[in-house]
C-alpha cells in the first residue's frame, strides 16, 4: 500500500517541507488503512497529514545530534547497493 518512510534527520540539505507532508501521508495511509479515504473521512485524513506534518517538523528542529550530517546521494547508492544485493538487479 504505502512505500517505506525514510529516515529525515541529520541530511545536507535538511529535510524539505514536501519531504516531511510525503512521510506524514505515507504515515496516515498506513495507520489508516487507506490511500484514498472516502468522502466521509477526507477532512479527518487531512487534519490528520497536516498535524502528523507539523509534529514531524518540530521533531527534526528540537533532534540535536553530534554527527556530521548524511549526504543524500551517498545514502540514496548504499541504498541501491543493498536492493541489487538483496534482489539480484543493479540500478
Amino acid at each position: 500500500m504505502c512505500r517505506n518512510i525514510r529516515p529525515l534527520n541529520n541530511f545536507a540539505p535538511p529535510a524539505t517541507t514536501d519531504e516531511v507532508r510525503a512521510a506524514a501521508l505515507q504515515y496516515v495511509r498506513k495507520v489508516s488503512g487507506t490511500t484514498k479515504p472516502s468522502a466521509a473521512n477526507q477532512a479527518a485524513f487531512d487534519r490528520a497529514v497536516e498535524e502528523v506534518a507539523q509534529v514531524t517538523a518540530r521533531l527534526l528542529d528540537e533532534l540535536v545530534t553530534t554527527a556530521p550530517p548524511k549526504d543524500r546521494e551517498a545514502e540514496a547508492a548504499k541504498a541501491r547497493a543493498r536492493a541489487a544485493e538483496r534482489y539480484g538487479r543493479t540500478g
